[in-house]
């Protein structure tokens, strides 16, 4: 991979996003250092392109050539700017993976954001998604980021406020100015462990674990232990199979349409959100429609867990776009709900997804966030 000063043309896009189809761009880049956004402006001025912008390509699927410049955000660093005996205040550069972040932290008996152990990505992704996972989300320890102008080179401090935090939701999302540089984060020195999803109290109890009895760094690292041991049994190493984590969001609809469903003897599990709509779990209604291990060629829904698409090996972008249409089309025709993608897909237009997602608008409810 080139430096962006570069700018490697022609390249192999396999390795670029987690789910490993086979693509290709025009041009590579990969910023490195901070001085290089500045380097990637001046190739933006001198080669105008269209561009997609990936950290780790977790959350990004190439479903077939880009034919455009696809940027890299790789820097690395963080260190603690503040402390105030109640709180550490991070800094981290965009390109930190987060994933061995959290874990260096754990380790050191940081808490915070151990319920966010193992996700896949960047740092930088986590504000643009609002990442979320077994009861806590990224909103809720965020301070703020740093965000530089891909039109102008300036830069901005947008505190958490302007961010427009919601379910797997920002500002950010789909943003084609701005782009995070940096991240700062609020960590408690002392805090309430968060143990209310299922599934964490349970194995801290197999585990002969009573993490209320414990110092707080040792809790810590207890729960991070339950987190990483639940996503494991759950979720698909995307080293062994790709995948983009979870392909749907958990859809919210009225609280009709919930009640409707129960009333049908259907099996799907309902979260509250409001007074008048829940969240449904996409999974159930993926797995009620029968889907769990639905194949089309090296494409298929996880045996593992239902809102998991894998690449099997060899899984071309037309065998995913028509795995994907299945899925949605089946909860649609079943359960008069419509799913929404939750990875950012380029090249979808190629196989008919606009006119796909425009044909089965008003079968039933649309998810309000936009990441499960």
């Amino acid at each position: 991979m080139s430096k962006v000063r570069d700018g490697e043309r022609g390249i192999s896009l396999q390795g670029w996003h987690t789910f490993g189809l086979p693509a290709r761009a025009l041009e590579g880049v990969v910023v490195r250092e901070a001085a290089d956004f500045a380097r990637w402006g001046e190739l933006r001025a001198s080669r105008p392109l269209p561009e997609v912008v990936v950290g780790e390509g977790s959350n990004t699927v190439f479903l077939r050539d880009f034919p455009g410049r696809v940027v890299r955000i790789a820097t690395r660093g963080w260190a603690v700017v503040e402390d105030n005996g109640r709180e550490r205040v991070v800094e981290v550069a965009a390109g930190e993976p987060w994933a061995a972040l959290v874990e260096r932290w754990v380790a050191q008996g940081w808490g915070g954001v151990e319920n966010l152990a193992g996700i896949p990505g960047t740092a930088g992704a986590a504000p643009v998604q609002n990442v979320g996972a077994y009861g806590l989300e990224i909103g809720e320890r965020l301070d703020g980021v740093m965000v530089w102008s891909r039109e102008s080179g300036r830069r901005e401090w947008w505190p958490r406020e302007r961010l427009g935090l919601g379910y797997r939701q920002s500002c950010l999302k789909g943003e084609s100015e701005w782009v995070v540089e940096r991240v700062r984060l609020r960590l408690p020195r002392q805090g309430r462990l968060r143990l209310e999803y299922p599934g964490i109290s349970e194995w801290l109890q197999m585990q002969g674990v009573r993490v209320d009895q414990l110092p707080y760094a040792e809790g810590v690292r207890w729960v991070a232990r339950a987190v990483q041991a639940l996503r494991q049994r759950r979720l698909p190493d995307p080293r062994v199979w790709g995948n983009a984590g979870s392909f749907f969001l958990n859809p919210i609809v009225r609280v009709e349409q919930a009640e409707e469903l129960r009333a049908r003897g259907s099996i799907v599990k309902f979260w509250p959100v409001t007074v008048e709509r829940v969240k449904v779990s996409a999974a159930a209604l993926i797995e009620a429609a029968g889907l769990r291990g639905a194949r089309v060629g090296r494409a298929a829904v996880s045996e593992q867990h239902a809102l998991v698409l894998v690449n099997l090996g060899g899984a071309t972008g037309a065998e995913l776009a028509a795995l994907i249409r299945w899925v949605v089309e089946a909860v649609a025709e079943q359960f008069g709900v419509v799913l929404e993608v939750e990875p950012r897909l380029v090249g979808g237009e190629a196989f008919g997804l606009r006119e796909w997602e425009s044909r089965i608008e008003g079968k039933g409810d649309v998810a309000l966030g936009s990441r499960g």
